[in-house]
């Protein structure tokens, strides 16, 4: 139907019976799975059979043998509960890691068959979903990352499509509009998300929470919607040809039935995941004349669905004869992106920044000092991509970048609007897709927007650089609501998450040094908005930061007190010293930009820096949670023990009593 149409739908037409037999064949998979787990979720893989049917068996651009092939469409199942109409579709099409056994092992510990999809590329898993509405964020990272990465190197080389299966669960979440709004506005006409319009969540029915016709948010927004009757094969495939015409991003809405073929839970609550029973298979297997033992597909539709996994191959491989003849400049730099490899010399970068700052010793805001590196690294790594939600100004990342835009794909900042909750989604998808390394830029306040997305990116080990402005009080009159005291404690508690809280310029380049090459997880870069000075001296220096703490600067005598502080408050740290020394006790500093990193490192390199037997005082303008692991028993804390006030920074810390002075007294309290 045209975009203009009714909210109708005809009627299914006659199909083949072969390809009733391949989605039957999706059905029988879920279910004999779901029977051997004792659990699961079936509406899904019986409700979206036939549209999965189509997509696999006439329009998916994927080589089973080569799951990795950069060129493949990118397929998400964002209702990722549906997960074995996922795996389903992996076995069947011949990916070598989704096996009949590991289909058979679905749900249990160390099976490729998750309860929800887990991140697995070689497997032909693009991303872990479950959490409603991350999924379709995902894939509109992705959609973006294809756009680039074909303005960067050509229609011949990068030149596919985004599909994303999307449930009602994910439209209700207040991502998935983000999602369609910046979408839209981007006209990513190779993005299709395909709607399970069944009327039905795990709560009832769809008309208890929502009144709103869904499909006309996305024509508001600038979508080609088109709408069909799910089951019926050849509309389905009808819409996803359509798709491929228009320059719009594009919403197939496919109204389906859920846990169709199950008789008793047809159209039902129950039918979501309600807990199934061999009475149901075997009623569908009679109905549907399939065989009665589990996990036996017939030969004919097995050997049809594997067809299906080499229908690519003619492409994949005039594919392989383009990548192969680019000049050798354009081949090594096709190759080194796709890889994830970064550019020789770009610690150059890195280490002159460095230095510079050591020599010119200049105070500097450290969000300023990120924006500066970042800035000097975008002529070196064409591969990074910096997306900001609505900050530009303050948040200083976007310097000479061009935008990415609907009429121009080749810029490299993505005005992502007031959207913080799709940015570090999307984000994720950039990273999950390849061949981008994504920047996601904010303030520290809003990092709990990001959470859903910054925990996925953990879950998944993305290496996505979520970058925090307006660290702590520090940034003065805008008051609490904007001073994320808590913050810096929720992210070190989250497993595979580096944290990083630079004192100065040195420490700046020296964290990009790290964050760029760590590329097994994702890092938060956390900068102070008001001006810290340099500290750091000693321009011969190794990456001190690689090491998550060192000794800034030592005692001048036998140690007895170690102030141990991160970022702006290594400044205070610094100036009780001077105090204590003139007291005549020999007192050290250690700078602790990266716990994560300490943690990592050797007992005994940590007791040195540490320094056993000594008074330990903690110092940073947020909660103590987390420092007892640093302080021990014995040790002292001077930082925050609430949330923040309106007024100057200089007010406030002297307000909440984190000053030299302080840190002085709570330092001769221990000895």
């Amino acid at each position: 139907m045209s975009a203009d149409a009714s909210a109708t739908f005809a009627p299914a037409r006659p199909v083949g019976k072969m390809d009733e037999r391949l989605a039957h064949a999706i059905r029988f998979l879920a279910v004999d799975a779901i029977l051997k787990a004792g659990e699961g979720h079936q509406g899904v893989p019986l409700g979206m059979a036939e549209i999965a049917t189509a997509l696999f068996t006439r329009h998916l651009k994927f080589n089973p043998k080569d799951p990795l092939w950069p060129d493949r469409d990118r397929f998400v199942v964002s209702n990722g509960h549906g997960s074995m109409l996922l795996y389903a579709l992996l076995h069947l099409t011949g990916y070598e890691k989704i096996s009949l056994s590991q289909v058979q092992s679905f749900r249990e510990l160390g099976s490729h068959c998750a309860g929800h999809p887990e991140y697995d590329p070689a497997a032909g898993i693009e991303t872990t979903t479950g959490p409603l509405g991350q999924g379709i964020a995902n894939a509109l990272g992705m959609a973006i990352a294809e756009a680039r990465l074909r303005a960067r190197f050509g229609a011949k080389i990068v030149d596919h499509m985004t599909y994303a299966f999307v449930g009602d669960g994910c439209l209700q979440e207040g991502v998935g509009q983000e999602v369609i709004s910046l979408a839209g506005h981007l006209r990513l006409g190779h993005l299709v998300f395909v709607w399970d319009s069944n009327e039905i969540t795990d709560d009832g029915a769809t008309s208890l929470s929502i009144s709103e016709n869904v499909a006309e948010r996305f024509r508001v927004a600038g979508w080609h919607v088109l709408e069909v009757d799910g089951h019926d094969i050849e509309a389905v495939s009808d819409a996803l040809a359509d798709v491929r015409k228009d320059d719009r991003p594009s919403l197939i809405a496919c109204r389906t039935t859920i846990a169709k073929g199950i008789r008793r839970l047809e159209g039902q609550r129950g039918g979501h995941s309600g807990k199934l029973i061999d009475s149901d298979r075997d009623e569908m297997a009679g109905t549907l004349s399939w065989p009665a033992t589990p996990f036996a597909i017939p030969n004919e539709v097995a050997a049809t669905w594997l067809d299906a996994g080499t229908r690519s191959q003619a492409e994949y491989d005039a594919w392989r004869r383009r990548a192969a003849t680019l000049d050798g400049a354009d081949r090594a730099s096709f190759e080194r992106t796709i890889a994830g490899h970064l550019p020789e010399g770009w610690r150059d970068v890195t280490s002159t920044y460095k230095a510079r700052s050591i020599v010119e010793r200049k105070p500097a805001y450290s969000i300023e000092t990120s924006g500066e590196v970042a800035s000097a690294l975008y002529d070196v790594i064409p591969d990074i991509m910096t997306c900001c939600a609505d900050l530009e100004a303050p948040t200083n990342h976007k310097r000479q970048l061009a935008a990415f835009t609907a009429g121009d794909n080749r810029g490299r900042y993505v005005h992502c609007g007031v959207r913080e909750h799709a940015m570090g989604a999307l984000a994720n998808g950039m990273a999950a897709h390849g061949g981008i390394i994504p920047l996601a830029v904010t303030y520290l306040a809003f990092a709990d927007y990001e959470r859903p997305a910054m925990r996925m990116a953990a879950l998944m080990g993305l290496p996505v650089k979520f970058i925090f402005s307006h660290d702590s009080i520090g940034i003065g009159k805008n008051g609490p609501t904007h001073q994320p005291v808590e913050i810096l404690a929720s992210l070190r508690a989250m497993p595979n998450m580096l944290v990083f809280r630079p004192a100065d310029a040195a420490e700046m380049a020296e964290c990009w040094e790290i964050m760029l090459e760590h590329a097994t997880g994702p890092v938060s870069l956390v900068c102070a908005r008001q001006m810290l000075p340099q500290q750091r001296s000693d321009a011969s220096r190794e990456n001190s930061s690689r090491r998550g703490a060192y000794v800034l600067a030592e005692a001048e005598g036998t140690r007895r007190v170690t102030l141990l502080a991160t970022g702006s408050e290594v400044a205070l740290a610094i100036e009780a010293r001077a105090i204590l020394q003139a007291k005549g006790i020999p007192t050290a500093v250690v700078s602790m930009p990266c716990w994560e990193l300490f943690e990592l490192q050797d007992e005994g390199y940590r007791a040195s820096v540490l320094g056993a037997g000594t008074a330990r005082v903690g110092v940073e303008a947020a909660m103590k949670f987390g420092w007892e692991r640093w302080l021990g028993d014995d040790g002292a804390f001077v930082g925050m023990t609430g949330f923040g006030a309106s007024g100057p920074a200089d007010a406030l810390y002297r307000h909440f009593n984190i000053t030299a002075d302080a840190i002085v007294t709570a330092a001769l309290a221990l000895l």
